[in-house]
């Protein structure tokens, strides 16, 4: 049934007594109205929602009198202006959130769609593409129904669609066409055609039954295998045309938070993981730079040369390799020659190029402590590179378990090549590893002959002394660390380096016979130079100039921000011990780790920690947080929740965390604690 109805949604239930109808619902400009609607629906006796993904294109510019159960005045000359352009993710999110009916997804295009939509909470997904349905239906594995919506003219088309994975399909033409046709006895007739068709195609393949019907009965044409197909002109491309990596939910994490932060201004975001602004002098970066440029001309650089250094491209490898080289022996004991480090576009860009120098195959595998950091599952996904997760336990990774991942991986038949990890005050779990595990793990990989990929980027604003990085005790070239100047100089600089002394042996034949022998740090470089070309020499100048002036100690430099932080990791773990005290918790089944610095702490809640219960957070009690979810690649985190307690101050952390609390509670009495959707 239309959310457009001219009848009233009870009138349309006791017509279909017989089958309760099903409302198809939009992303309304007022979401009020939304809220408005399914709860009349569910008053009715609707049996479920349904709400389409993208365009709009279904409906029709056409004028109605006021909608018997819409909420609001009417008539109205076109229904679409009630309307937003496209229905997305976060309108699946908020209305699971804002009914208790069953809701179904349409428009999910692959597995990543349905993947999407089971994280969201969907009770059902609808799919428009025979083609695509078999992906899906393997995806989703019985998790929730399957439909398929469009296409379907026939009982062959029926027996297509089921033998592809469907467990129903829609019939809207033939019924359409009956309406038009004879009216109530034209829509019996197509029902009762399809049904005979039905029939027909089943006997013809010899299904006793609709159980018996499976994918080995689906014969396809052929397709000329290098003829791709063509675009007509003026065609949109469609998302399945494009790499699958665009449509995975990880790529869309970021966009998703932010997209909540902006919708609700007015709540307390314990979500980003950035640094406090406070610390923050806009004229700092010009001071940075003269301290750059004075340095240039010390060490003997004419005027034309301090120019060129400024406004040219510069060297691909970066031109400040030798200040980075003199800071990380003064201030993390980690002794590496210049000519071992690459500048790169922040670390990410460091993830990229190690992943695209060290998987040479579809057997190489990375590992990953899980939960992990969405950058580097991102950039494995953008260039195929196979993951697989190590769970950590609550005192972080242990040996024990990545050894045993190493041997399954390659008793499959793959290549462990390098395992991620942020060992000091993890992003997102904010565990810390001890000495002995750091001893542990570069015995083991050295022994196993893989690469640790070390991502530290929070021990410098952390208070205390930390642990050495495991790069300061990599005796045999284990280690390829991944750092970053975001958190200890400024995120804007958008500046990282890579440390990649690893000897790489060309044993090509050469005239001669001699192998040459480099760095990983040199073949880095070529990769770059096809990504990104270069990093800014503007950002190198004013990261220079500010080691250049705490004399390569970063941590003095962030003294006063590490106890910032610290002080408001502290704050938020006080307020959560005194909002809920240890016999509170624990009847709530909540719990929550204690980390000594860095940006996060997890908290361990007894209900689905989804988007939709994110949304229902942020709406309703003006909190918002990360679902930990996010951070699992190979599933998992349901009931976790991940909290940054850098960017807020003492008074935002004590309100947030009472909003927050408050929020637990509610949501923990909730009938859909264990579902994130509606209740069953």
């Amino acid at each position: 049934m239309s959310a457009f109805a001219e009848r009233s949604f009870a009138e349309l239930a006791s017509a279909a007594a017989d089958a309760p109808p099903w409302l198809r619902t939009y992303a309304f400009q007022d979401r009020e109205t939304a809220r408005h609607l399914a709860g009349r629906a569910e008053d009715a006796g609707f049996g479920a929602l349904l709400l389409a993904l993208g365009d709009r294109d279904d409906v029709r510019a056409r004028r109605v009198a006021a909608p018997a159960d819409l909420g609001v005045r009417g008539p109205f000359d076109d229904v679409r202006t009630l309307l937003r352009a496209r229905a997305e993710w976060s309108d699946v999110a908020w209305l699971r959130a804002a009914t208790a009916l069953p809701l179904l997804v349409a428009g999910v295009r692959g597995p990543a769609d349905a993947q999407r939509a089971l994280d969201t909470g969907a009770d059902g997904i609808v799919v428009t593409d025979l083609d695509a349905l078999p992906e899906i239906a393997a995806s989703v594995a019985g998790r929730c129904p399957v439909l398929l919506s469009g296409g379907v003219r026939h009982g062959a088309d029926i027996v297509a669609a089921l033998a592809s994975g469907a467990d129903a399909v829609f019939a809207g033409r033939p019924v359409l066409d009956g309406l038009r046709a004879g009216g109530r006895a034209g829509v019996t007739e197509a029902l009762d055609g399809l049904v005979r068709e039905l029939g027909d195609a089943m006997a013809f393949t010899g299904a006793a039954t609709v159980t018996d019907l499976g994918p080995d009965m689906i014969r396809t044409g052929p397709r000329p295998a290098d003829a791709p197909p063509t675009r007509a002109a003026g065609r949109p491309l469609r998302k399945t045309e494009l790499h699958a990596a665009v449509s995975d939910p990880v790529l869309d994490t970021m966009t998703f938070l932010n997209e909540i932060t902006t919708r609700y201004p007015g709540a307390i975001s314990f979500a980003p993981g950035r640094p406090y602004d406070g610390f923050f002098d806009s004229e700092q970066i010009f001071t940075h730079l003269r301290r750059y440029l004075n340095h240039l001309e010390e060490q003997g650089s004419s005027p034309q040369q301090v120019r060129t250094s400024m406004y040219q491209y510069g060297p691909t490898a970066g031109q400040i390799r030798e200040i980075i080289a003199d800071s990380l022996r003064a201030d993390e004991n980690i002794d590496v020659p210049a000519e071992s480090i690459v500048v790169t576009v922040g670390a990410q860009e460091a993830m990229l190029l190690v992943l695209r120098a060290l998987m040479t195959g579809p057997d190489d595998v990375l590992l990953v402590s899980s939960p992990c950091y969405v950058g580097i599952t991102g950039a494995a996904r953008l260039l195929d590179v196979a993951v697989a997760a190590v769970e950590e336990r609550e005192d972080g990774i242990s040996c024990a378990d990545l050894e045993a991942a190493i041997r399954t991986e390659r008793a499959r038949g793959r290549r462990p090549r390098a395992f991620y990890v942020v060992p000091d005050h993890s992003n997102p779990s904010g565990t810390t590893m001890g000495a002995r595990a750091r001893a542990e793990l570069l015995e083991l990989a050295a022994r196993h002959g893989i690469l640790v990929l070390e991502d530290s980027p929070y021990r410098l604003v952390s208070p205390g002394r930390p642990l050495p990085t495991l790069k300061s005790l990599d005796r045999t070239h284990t280690v390829v660390h991944l750092g970053s100047f975001s958190k200890t100089v400024f995120p804007g600089a958008r500046v990282g380096f890579v440390i990649a002394d690893q000897p790489v042996v060309d044993d090509t034949d050469r005239p001669g016979g001699a192998a040459r022998v480099g760095l990983l740090a040199d073949e880095l470089a070529k990769i770059k130079s096809m990504v990104t070309v270069n990093t800014s020499s503007l950002s190198q100048a004013a990261v220079a100039g500010a080691l250049l002036a705490a004399e390569g100690r970063v941590s003095e430099m962030n003294t006063a921000a590490a106890a910032y932080y610290g002080d408001a990791m502290r704050a938020t773990l006080r307020e959560l011990d005194r909002r809920l005290p240890p016999e509170r918790r624990e009847a709530l089944g909540v719990r929550w780790n204690e980390p000594t610095g860095g940006f996060f702490l997890t908290l361990r809640v007894p209900f689905r920690a989804d988007n939709a219960a994110l949304i229902r957070s942020a709406q309703d009690f003006g909190v918002i947080w990360t679902p930990m979810t996010y951070f699992h690649p190979g599933g998992g985190g349901l009931h976790g929740i991940r909290l940054s307690t850098s960017y807020l101050t003492p008074a935002q952390i004590a309100e947030g965390t009472a909003r927050l609390v408050r929020f637990i509670e509610a949501q923990s009495a909730a009938p859909h604690t264990t579902s994130g959707g509606a209740a069953r």
